[in-house]
């Protein structure tokens, strides 16, 4: 039954019904910039579409999938101790997990894991401290594996169906992100103090997050693969 409400409040009035618009609004902001940078610089460099353009594609929807997650923690502010440890768990290990993943593929280990890292870190402490210190606490931990788990499943890839691995992991990772909403809800919508968060935010967060994945992929030196 909360699934069916849950799918109604996605078209309805409360914040969930602002998630899609902002995954639609992140995707366009994203393909964008990355157009606009394209245009202007990357087309001089031989086989840019060849050698990022599959990661960078997968990259940006991964983000704007993240990014909507913000607005729901942002917008109810506080959770209780075990919905706010998964929320930084979640957050901390997917954002992670895909952006040292998606560098890893095109610039190895290295800094693959070090972009994933730092992201994964930085969104866990951020939405984890919806309860406290045990929450960013997880969301460290979950940041700091996921980001390197990311870039070492790509590089232990590369020669063995990376792209077609990229696809199931990006589904199973959307998935996850999707049920995270879903339990964020179950755990709010018996709640009416919701505060008013705009979209720019996270918008702007999917397409700083593309921009820079799209500048360490091109700039950052690539590792023996």
């Amino acid at each position: 039954m909360s699934f069916k409400e849950f799918r109604k409040e996605l078209n309805g009035n409360r914040v969930e019904g602002e998630l899609i618009k902002d995954v639609l609004f992140s995707l366009v902001l994203s393909f964008v910039a990355i157009a606009l940078v394209y245009f202007f610089w990357l087309r001089n460099i031989p086989n840019f579409i060849s050698k990022y353009g599959f990661y960078l594609f997968f990259a940006a929807i991964g983000y704007s999938l993240i990014v909507p997650t913000i607005r729901q923690v942002r917008a109810y502010k506080q959770f209780s101790c075990m919905s706010g440890m998964m929320i930084g768990m979640t957050v901390g290990m997917i954002a992670g997990f895909l952006a040292g993943f998606f560098i890893g593929a095109t610039n190895g280990m290295f800094f693959g894991g070090m972009f994933g890292m730092i992201v994964g870190i930085a969104l866990g402490i951020w939405l984890g401290s919806c309860c406290g210190i045990m929450g960013s606490m997880e969301g460290i931990m979950a940041g700091f594996m996921g980001g390197w788990m990311g870039a070492m499943t790509s590089v232990m890839l590369i020669n063995d169906h990376l792209r077609l691995a990229t696809i199931f992991i990006f589904i199973v990772c959307s998935a996850i992100l999707f049920s995270l909403n879903y339990m964020i809800y179950v755990e709010t919508k018996d709640r009416d103090d919701p505060k008013k968060e705009e979209s720019f935010m996270t918008i702007l967060i999917a397409g700083v997050l593309t921009l820079l994945t799209l500048v360490i992929m091109v700039l950052a030196p690539r590792g023996f693969i």
